[in-house]
Order: structure tokens, then C-alpha cells, then sequence
């Protein structure tokens, strides 16, 4: 069994002229037919270079494993480096409805991983209007900075802020944001 779906995406020829084109004086000649069209080559030199794709792929694949960074993967990428490196996810391969499900956009969005990212940016966004809230109370306390707090309605701000940090602190925060990226918890 070969994993020929292991290619991925086809690199034309004409993708090669109009960005290889900007490194190569003659892109053509480095990427020529031969190597856009692997598939046109006898069987058995086709099947070596998959498998050398395949042993590529599973080297680098378990150094994630290795260095733990694979711990900090989104669900599907999760999946993605385990067949690369085991060949299955929890014993399925790729072609597995489960498998499959996960790199719905739904699914990323009701995981524990997109969670925990959701609940760090709201970490984050409450550390910074904090911050805010703090230096605009202090600043106004200062009875030297009575004109400038007064030209600048520095009290004003500091009642907006003070908004939002209990904006970010309610737990309407957290579906107010469902859709963004979030923050790396890892980064707290």
C-alpha cells in the first residue's frame, strides 16, 4: 500500500513561473515536468519517493512528540501529527469519520483546546484594562494634574475603563469573543 494522498496539493507549472520565477532565473529547468508530474514515472521510482515522503513526514512529525509541543496542538493538527508519526489517531486512519469530523470548524470551536485559548485571552484583556484602570486613577489622583484630568475628561476614561474590565471579567466575555483566536494559554 502506497500513500499516494501523502503529495497533497499539485504545484503546476504555471505556479512555478509566476512564483519560483521570482528565485529562479529559469524556473522551468529546476522544476520541470518530471517533477511536477511524479506520477508519470515508473511505478516503482514513484512509490520510492512516496515513501521517502512518508519517512520524512513521520521523522519530523515525532519530534513533536519529543520536545512536547505536540501537547500545545489544535485538536486536528493533534491528529494530523499522530498518523504522521504512528500511522493512526486512537487506532483510526485518516479516512475514519472521526478522523474526519475534526477539522470541522464546529468542532474546533466546541473543544477544550479552543476553550482554554478563550478563557486565556480573557486572562490577558483583564490584565490589560486593569492596568488602564490603575494608571487612570492614579493619574487623576495627582492634584498637579487637575488641568490636564480635566481637558482630556481623564475621568470619563477611567469610568470606560472601568466598563470594560467588568465587561471582560462577566461570563458574556467569553461569547462575545467565540470565534476569535484567542491567546495561547502556554503564553500566560
Amino acid at each position: 500500500m502506497i500513500p499516494a494522498s501523502r503529495l497533497g496539493y499539485r504545484i503546476t507549472s504555471r505556479f512555478v513561473r509566476t512564483y519560483f520565477g521570482r528565485v529562479f532565473d529559469n524556473p522551468s529547468k529546476v522544476f520541470d515536468e518530471r517533477i511536477l508530474c511524479p506520477e508519470l514515472q515508473d511505478m516503482a521510482s514513484f512509490a520510492d519517493g512516496i515513501e521517502y515522503i512518508v519517512e520524512a513526514q513521520q521523522r519530523v512529525a515525532k519530534q513533536y512528540f519529543t520536545d512536547t509541543s505536540y501537547e500545545l496542538a489544535c485538536p486536528p493538527l493533534k491528529v494530523v501529527l499522530s498518523i504522521m508519526a504512528h500511522g493512526n489517531w486512537q487506532g483510526k486512519d485518516q479516512s475514519h469519520p472521526e478522523v474526519r469530523a475534526m477539522f470541522n470548524r464546529q468542532t474546533i470551536l466546541d473543544s477544550d483546546w479552543y476553550r482554554q485559548r478563550l478563557i486565556s485571552k480573557q486572562a490577558v484583556d483583564v490584565r490589560l484594562w486593569q492596568r488602564h484602570r490603575d494608571y487612570l486613577t492614579e493619574y487623576c489622583s495627582r492634584s498637579t494634574h487637575a488641568a490636564v484630568t480635566e481637558r482630556l475628561k481623564l475621568k470619563e476614561r477611567l469610568s470606560d475603563s472601568q466598563e470594560r474590565l467588568a465587561f471582560c471579567r462577566s461570563p458574556g466575555y467569553l461569547d462575545r469573543i467565540r470565534g476569535t483566536l484567542g491567546v495561547d494559554p502556554s503564553l500566560l
